[in-house]
């Protein structure tokens, strides 16, 4: 579908213990050595039928056999069935009689002889016995084989989500809306690309080509499903909304009208996840600037908005994380990791490019951090980038490049992943989940902020606390509007009066045993002495950039690693897969938001 825009949890019973060496250790998670044991949701060979009966027709004589695939017996609430009959589709309706299903709600299956409903799990036994069925779950589909060569998914804990019983809900996968480029349709992304729509108004920038390239790269990061290349959350649904030119630029509004869009859209087609690898081209408070005001009503009606720190980190230290959107507080801020040469985390890093540090208003950012150096992923043949760095071409339609920019989609892609289970999760519960199953940096920490996301514990994370609580007692609703506001004003006199009045968002039991205590996150959070540098008077504008522009945030500069990005080893993945840091419990049960 195309559209138009107007021009206009670490040491407990759960995880265990154990002990490997300690590379990917944490006090988090402890030292586990339990190999990872991943179940896959399979349908159960069916006893062969000696008979085959039109799929329209009763059959004279049923055939007497029965199977019931073992994982509906013991199931409990509401489970989705299909049922197949040997005397066709008919049959197969006449046998849901009893089993608590009105008949509106069974889906006939003609093709086969059979129908779909859903059904009470106690109900199930009722068919035992009953000649010439077939029961087996309705199974969500899942990508085939779906793989990557590169290391990163397999490091950031991805890639265990993949294939197996922890894709169980894959079909409720929310969709990723990406505010960039644009994104060309291809294999990788198939039907999941819900829709695209332009709504940039720079001149010369009115097709809805990708003509930067950046925008497919993205959401191949985010969202790609080629059997080699997968991205983080290969099974969620993808919109493209364009903003940005084939120079790398776009305007504030042009972006906010993006998060309009998006709040428009969302419930049409279940967007949740929110990604903006791009920042605004000036240095200003959260409270005053346009873009964090659009981006915190995405997050204030249940989107989880992803940003970028930034590419202007430098070698002597931090550099502050200063542009929208990154620099709000409530919004997740991604900052990038190096994997060096191997899986293991003693050769990780903080590339000297990626900002971090403090905003303009205190808050340190990044909340985390997320790999980002020479990372391979799909691109629009003949757009700018390919142009621009053609050494850094993968073939005629991949290439390798570097950026915080690319970091933000493989936390976008996890969030997707958390949502899929957790559904019920607000962007507060998403983001505390993030934040407390991180795994620490030990180069230079800080600037990772809690550490490298870690997609395969967040997504079972047994705790979501809420970093934004101090911020949250001044999110309402005012009088006569629809969207809740944050009341900048009433955060600014508290600040004043108590340099305390974040202490309640690390107070709670759930943040008390955080691998992280050494990084001092509720010392760090927020940091008073910035109150000197900061003004709440009207400030000056002089030194933008643009009147009205943002920018992408690849880091073009860097150089190339040699074409083919970080390969996985063999040693890489059967690492990942027995690492006690990344592992996935062997089941993972149904959220209770899931169940009747």
């Amino acid at each position: 579908m195309n559209e138009r825009g107007a021009s206009t949890e670490r040491n407990s019973a759960l995880w265990g213990t154990g002990g490997r060496g300690g590379d990917r250790s944490s006090v988090l998670w402890g030292k586990g050595g339990r190999g990872i044991v991943v179940t896959v949701l399979a349908l159960a060979l069916m006893a062969p039928v000696a008979a085959t009966a039109d799929p329209g027709k009763n059959a004279s004589t049923p055939i007497a056999n029965n199977f019931i695939a073992p994982s509906l017996l013991n199931a409990k609430g509401k489970v989705d069935v299909i049922v197949q009959s040997a005397g066709g589709v008919t049959d197969a309706n006449a046998k849901m009689t009893g089993l608590g299903v009105f008949q509106k709600d069974i889906k006939q299956l003609a093709l086969i002889g059979a129908v779909e409903a859903t059904v009470p799990a106690s109900q199930i036994t009722k068919l035992q016995g009953v000649p010439g069925i077939t029961v087996t779950p309705d199974a969500s589909v899942k990508v085939s084989a779906t793989s990557s060569t590169q290391l990163w998914p397999w490091d950031s804990g991805n890639a265990l989500l993949w294939n197996g019983d922890t894709t169980y809900y894959s079909k409720s996968t929310p969709t990723i809306a990406v505010v960039d480029s644009g994104i060309q349709n291809r294999a990788d992304f198939g039907s999941r690309l819900l829709a695209s729509v332009n709504l940039s108004t720079i001149p010369g920038n009115d097709s809805m080509d990708d003509q930067r390239g950046h925008g497919t790269f993205v959401a191949g990061i985010a969202a790609g499903a080629a059997s080699d290349l997968a991205g983080a959350a290969p099974t969620a649904p993808l919109v493209s909304i364009k903003v940005i030119d084939a120079n790398g630029q776009a305007k504030t509004s042009d972006i906010i009208t993006a998060c309009q869009w998006i709040l428009d859209n969302k419930a049409k087609y279940n967007i949740r996840v929110a990604n903006f690898s791009l920042h605004s081209s000036y240095a200003t408070n959260f409270y005053r600037d346009p873009l964090d005001q659009a981006v915190e009503k995405l997050w204030f009606s249940g989107v989880t908005v992803v940003a970028a720190a930034g590419n202007y980190g430098t070698a002597a230290g931090p550099s502050g994380v200063r542009y929208s959107p990154g620099n709000d507080p409530f919004v997740i801020t991604v900052g990038a990791v190096d994997l060096g040469s191997s899986f293991w985390s003693f050769d990780d890093t903080v590339p000297s490019w990626s900002a971090y540090g403090y905003t303009n208003d205190g808050f340190y950012k990044p909340e985390v951090a997320a790999p980002g150096r020479y990372m391979v992923g799909p691109i629009a043949p003949g757009s700018a980038i390919t142009t621009l760095k053609p050494a850094n071409m993968v073939g005629t339609d991949r290439i390798q490049l570097s950026g915080t920019s690319f970091s933000t989609p493989v936390v976008s892609g996890t969030v997707a992943q958390m949502l899929a289970r957790h559904p019920n999760w607000t962007p507060d519960q998403v983001k505390g989940a993030l934040m407390r199953t991180a795994r620490r940096v030990l180069s230079n920490p800080r600037a990772a902020g809690l550490g490298e996301s870690t997609a395969s514990r967040a997504v079972v994370s047994a705790s979501t606390p809420n970093p934004n609580l101090g911020l949250e007692r001044f999110v309402s609703t005012p009088a006569g509007a629809t969207l809740p506001a944050f009341d900048s004003a009433g955060w600014a006199g508290a600040a004043k009066s108590s340099m305390s009045w974040n202490s309640m968002s690390w107070a709670d039991q759930s943040w008390s045993d955080m691998s992280w205590a050494d990084q001092s996150w509720a010392s760090m959070s927020w940091a008073d002495q910035s109150w000197s540098d900061m003004s709440w008077a009207d400030m000056s504008w002089a030194d933008m950039s643009w009147a009205d522009s943002a920018q992408e945030d690849a880091a073009e500069g860097d150089s190339a690693s040699g074409g083919d990005g970080v390969p996985a080893t063999a040693a890489d993945v059967a690492a990942a897969q027995t690492d006690p840091d990344l592992a996935v419990p062997d089941v993972v049960p149904a959220p209770a938001s899931l169940l009747p």
